[in-house]
């Protein structure tokens, strides 16, 4: 297999056109990410995520996707379930908590067998982040709740529910974005909270769960550990905050680099994030230029960064048995008690 680069990345629609083929011919990524916008039928997303693999000579290339529930779902009706959201997970947690977690194993285990049944293995889940009053509601209804323990509680039963039915993890966005007070897809948060509540709260989940195998940063900047850069692009935060601090070893992708709270052209952004220290890059707008430009600053896969990579895969097993259907009543019985 020709050397892959250290880059995930979409495409425009519903199938490769004759450019796209071209592009990942050539610079080979190591996965990739569906979104919304290449999700019509079963079939076509099957087909899709065949020829992903196919033209880029990497069978065995993760494929993403943000199916969190709730307002974050990719996948959505008539031929996929409207799953619940991590707020509504923790209401029922915070009735009874026996339920509370079987529905969350369940929601996701569900997730994972709908995923698996199309070809994609990875998700972006669980969000780890910790909301807190005034914030921006880009996290809001996302997380399970609002205390750091019960997140990390039920983010861990969350990953080893996908983690179950075949699917890799995400834990995001470290080192934390409930504190954020605009969207980091339009703007660059910027938050003055002291290292030592940083520490008390928004590390909590992510440090609790180090040990899983991917995670995506946060395109926030917090002034008591880097006055000036991100955290996707800031050294002192992904070397002393994720790598030592919080105690993450695993593979770390940065948030989507077209955001706009990142600045530059996206070729610059993905060399700022590279320089600070992640693993990989990850791009979403399936814009062909973009990917080009993010393409020729990202480098083959070696060294750390390929450990982890590789390492990272070797949490993805085959699923265990699963009757959908028996789960899928199960977890309609346990949210009725919170609808």
């Amino acid at each position: 297999m020709t050397e892959l680069k250290a880059f995930i990345c979409g495409c425009e629609g519903l199938s490769l056109n004759a450019m796209e083929r071209t592009f990942f011919e050539k610079e080979r990524p190591w996965g990739f990410i569906l979104f919304k916008r290449n999700c019509q039928t079963k079939e076509q997303i099957r087909s899709l995520v065949n020829t992903l693999r196919e033209v880029s000579d990497n069978p065995y290339a993760p494929v993403f996707i943000d199916q969190e529930g709730g307002r974050v779902q990719r996948l959505g009706p008539p031929l996929w379930p409207r799953y619940p959201s991590g707020e509504m997970l923790f209401k029922l947690y915070e009735k009874d908590k026996t339920m509370g977690e079987r529905a969350t194993w369940l929601s996701v285990r569900l997730i994972a067998h709908d995923l698996i049944e199309l070809g994609v293995d990875a998700d972006c889940l669980p969000v780890l982040d910790v909301p807190v009053p005034g914030a921006h509601d880009v996290i809001g209804d996302r997380a399970y709740g609002s205390n750091p323990d019960t997140i990390a509680h039920l983010g861990g039963i969350a990953a080893s529910g996908l983690l179950a039915g075949g699917v890799l993890p995400v834990i995001k966005h470290i080192p934390g974005h409930g504190r954020a007070g605009v969207d980091s897809h339009k703007d660059l948060p910027n938050v003055d909270a002291p290292l030592q509540l940083l520490e008390k709260v928004d590390f909590v989940p992510f440090k609790k769960l180090n040990h899983l195998p991917m995670a995506m940063t946060a395109h926030i900047v917090y002034s008591a550990l880097d006055m000036t850069s991100p955290c996707s692009t800031s050294s002192v935060v992904i070397e002393k905050i994720i790598r030592q601090k919080i105690g993450f070893e695993g593979l770390l992708m940065s948030d989507d680099v077209s955001m706009n709270a990142l600045v530059g052209e996206v070729g610059e952004r993905t060399q700022a994030c590279f320089t600070a220290g992640c693993d990989f890059v990850l791009h979403c707008n399936g814009k062909l230029e973009e990917m080009k430009a993010v393409a020729a600053k990202t480098p083959f896969l070696s060294g750390k960064a390929k450990e982890r990579a590789d390492n990272a895969l070797s949490f993805r097993k085959k699923p265990e048995s699963y009757d959908a259907i028996l789960g899928r009543q199960e977890l309609e019985y346990l949210l009725a008690a919170v609808l």
